[in-house]
């Protein structure tokens, strides 16, 4: 496993549940994760419910990781993008929970971006990612 070194300045003050930068050490190779919605193995969303959508995109993503031959201590950035700031920020304890279940205490380089649509009609969550591998 390659040790990624989380970066965050003082003078930025203490981030919560994300890095401000994540450092990859020289020679890991990176692996770019394209951005995973809540598709099951059909290409298919079945729920609405914006914390299911969140917890299976990240379980899509951490699938491409594995493939790979890495872990979630692997992800060095993470960027999400929800149709909904409000849901997201609705039941962040729940989200903070399935964030966990699947990361555990990494916390990688991260980015909220709220966008009009996403290529399902019904995904309301994408999530990509950059990881580093051995």
């Amino acid at each position: 496993m390659i040790a990624l070194t989380p970066i965050n300045p003082e003078s930025l003050g203490a981030p919560h549940g994300y890095s401000n930068g994540v450092l990859v050490p020289a020679g890991a190779r990176l692996l770019f994760v394209a951005g995973q919605v809540a598709w099951n193995a059909d290409q298919e969303i079945e729920s609405d419910d914006f914390c299911v959508q969140f917890d299976t995109a990240l379980a899509n993503v951490l699938t491409v990781v594995r493939a790979a031959g890495g872990s979630a201590e692997s992800i060095a950035r993470l960027t999400c993008y929800v149709t909904s700031r409000e849901a997201y920020l609705a039941d962040l304890a729940t989200l903070g929970k399935v964030y966990r279940q699947h990361m555990g205490r990494h916390f990688p380089a991260m980015a909220l971006v709220e966008v009009r649509a996403l290529v399902d009609p019904r995904a309301q969550v994408e999530i990509e990612a950059t990881a580093a591998l051995a």
